[in-house]
């Protein structure tokens, strides 16, 4: 047997550049390279495989938890079929990466993490950032990536690493089992040398399967379908991730089901086509969320029914309604008591389609569906044409983006108010163009997230929608897109603290404390004046261009101008904080305490207990 010595870092990238994938007849390298920064867990052995490997590229960035978000944009943006992997050091650099890994695994998307760990000889111990246990010698920092791992493996020995490779390549291109996966690197062994196979090396390519409905599953979906008088679609990720988005369109045209989406599948239908509702939720439109609330069928596609898709389990009031769940993954098929259809979206659709060639909603329900889309279109219409006298309202804001923006242009963000008032009112023409990473909904991602978008598709502009609390968190990936060449366009809404808590905090009955950027005054509460942060001249000071806009068409004049530019371009907008997108009939479970001195959280409490009457149980 041919064998080639290298240590266990050169092994480990020669290995991942010969990984390729293939679906659909289609073949591609899988990993477009590593992310990381290096210290001294990672510098002598991950840092110098990779200098020898100029044609695999590495990404420095300034943030380990930013660069597993990146590499998760990356990745949702490539629909699962390419990857990036992320190295840190030992110690706070490794445990930085645990709120990515947890974002990952989270949304089921691929990312591989290889930080650095302690000597696994133990003859010099503690080193530099470990860890010790008192009960025991084998843990570290590292263990903290379990929980929020799909696969973890510590390498003890190089020769380890040639099992433990194709474990987690298989858990990385699963349809249904695919997250983040760590493999913990001691950095003595990472310089460790060891007589490789050849065969290791070998271009190897990782079938992503479309898996198949069984028989009978198939034939009780038909026959729950059949049977349905208000049937409604719920459209997740998983039809974006299996690229089911023309499969859906054809299925619902011939039988005239509504669709409503998910925050993970919002775009899997354009949003003018006729059976296309919108959102559904607790951030849905009126359109699905009446549809939601009488159906006697749900179908969910694959969907992981979060609270916030199900709105705390009170969006189907429906006593008879019953569910059909098309997922690859076996653990979400069988929620809520669903007649469970274990396959591939595109490849079910394409299925059902068939088998229901005769079967069409009713012409009364066809008519409610069409009036319903009506009414909320000229919502829409308001709302993203909503004028105000001073600063924009936030939805005018979004107006203008989409305006600016190209059919296949990307709006990207994760937290705060945005989220909301984007499923609700963005008007997606084509799937991936609305990217919302809603599973964690991590304040930090929607800067690296929007640079992985980018370098999925170069040829598209990604549009960053963030508040300034967030920005505050993780601005520092702009120097990364500078230095790298990666431009996007970032809309930062200054709206001075945490608008989205805030307001959840007032409907509370506890009036946005603490959420604000109010200094702290004489009589020792934050209560005094608006502290105001200089957000241009941060993000000019990083390399990016930054633009500054008090009104409308201010705004939409930067946002003409940043397509001109030749990188990262910042704009900030205050908006108005009074002129809300409002709930549309749903609701989300958030506790409000059961005893108060405060008036205003007895009440909030009355109304949270009245509201909570209407969950149910689906079994």
């Amino acid at each position: 047997m041919k064998t080639r010595r290298l240590t266990m870092a050169q092994a480990l990238v020669g290995y991942l550049k010969n990984q390729y994938v293939e679906r659909d007849g289609s073949q591609h390298a899988f990993f477009a390279g590593m992310l990381g920064i290096f210290g001294h867990g990672n510098v002598a052995g991950i840092g110098q495989a990779l200098q020898e490997n100029p044609d695999f590229p590495y990404i420095p960035i300034r943030n380990e938890q930013s660069g597993v978000h990146l590499a998760t944009g990356f990745a949702k943006a490539s629909n699962r079929l390419r990857a990036m992997a992320c190295t840190s050091s030992i110690g706070p650099g490794a445990t930085n990466m645990v709120t990515g890994a947890a974002l990952a695994t989270i949304n089921r998307l691929p990312v591989l993490l290889l930080p650095g760990d302690i000597f696994a000889s133990r003859k010099v111990a503690p080193v530099l950032q470990q860890l010790e246990s008192f009960s025991t010698q084998d843990a570290g920092v590292n263990d903290c990536f379990k929980p929020v791992s799909r696969y973890w493996d510590r390498i003890y020995r190089p020769e380890q690493l040639i099992t433990a490779l194709p474990e987690a390549m298989r858990v990385l291109t699963s349809p249904s089992d695919c997250g983040a996966v760590t493999l913990s690197l001691p950095q003595d062994v990472q310089t460790e040398a060891y007589d490789y196979p050849e065969e290791l090396f070998h271009k190897r390519v990782w079938l992503i399967r479309r898996g198949q409905p069984d028989e009978l599953s198939l034939q009780r979906a038909v026959a729950a379908i059949r049977k349905a008088r208000r049937p409604l679609i719920i459209a997740g990720g998983g039809v974006l991730m299996s690229e089911a988005s023309a499969a859906l369109a054809q299925f619902v045209a011939k039988t005239g089901i509504p669709v409503g989406e998910t925050q993970a599948g919002k775009g899997s239908l354009a949003w003018d086509h006729p059976q296309s509702m919108g959102a559904i939720g607790a951030t849905g439109t009126l359109a699905a969320n009446r549809l939601a609330h009488s159906a006697d069928l749900v179908i969910g596609v694959g969907t992981r029914y979060s609270d916030f898709t199900s709105a705390s389990m009170t969006a189907f009031q429906n006593p008879d309604v019953t569910f059909v769940n098309i997922n690859t993954a076996e653990f979400d098929a069988y929620k809520v008591g669903a007649i469970p259809v274990v396959a591939d979206a595109r490849v079910t659709l394409e299925q059902l389609t068939a088998a229901l060639h005769d079967t069409k909603v009713s012409a009364e329900y066809a008519t409610e569906i069409a009036g319903l889309k009506s009414q909320w279109e000229a919502e829409v219409d308001r709302l993203l044409n909503f004028a105000t006298p001073g600063r924009p309202a936030q939805s005018a804001v979004i107006g203008a983006i989409w305006d600016a923006s190209g059919p296949r242009d990307v709006i990207l963000s994760a937290a705060g108010s945005h989220p909301g008032d984007l499923h609700k009112l963005w008007r997606a023409r084509t799937p991936n163009s609305y990217h919302m990473e809603y599973g964690y909904s991590c304040m930090g991602y929607e800067i690296p997230g929007g640079l992985g978008a980018k370098m999925a598709d170069p040829s598209r502009e990604v549009y960053v929608f963030i508040g300034d609390g967030t920005y505050l968190m993780m601005p520092t990936e702009i120097v990364t897109s500078v230095q790298q060449g990666i431009k996007i366009i970032i809309v930062l809404v200054d709206n001075k603290g945490f608008g989205s808590i805030g307001s959840l905090s007032r409907s509370l009955g506890m009036g946005g404390f603490g959420t604000t950027t109010h200094t702290r005054s004489a009589s020792g509460q934050l209560d005094g004046e608006l502290f105001q942060v200089e957000y241009a001249a941060n993000a000019r000071s990083l390399g990016a261009h930054a633009l500054t806009a008090t009104t409308l068409q201010q705004f939409k004049d930067a946002l003409e101008q940043s397509k001109s530019f030749d990188r990262t371009t910042v704009i900030v907008v205050e908006t108005d904080p009074d002129a809300k997108v409002p709930g549309y009939e749903s609701w989300w479970d958030v506790a409000v305490p059961e005893v108060s001195t405060m008036e205003s959280v007895r009440e909030a409490r009355a109304r949270y207990e009245e509201a909570r009457k209407r969950e149910r149980y689906f079994l």
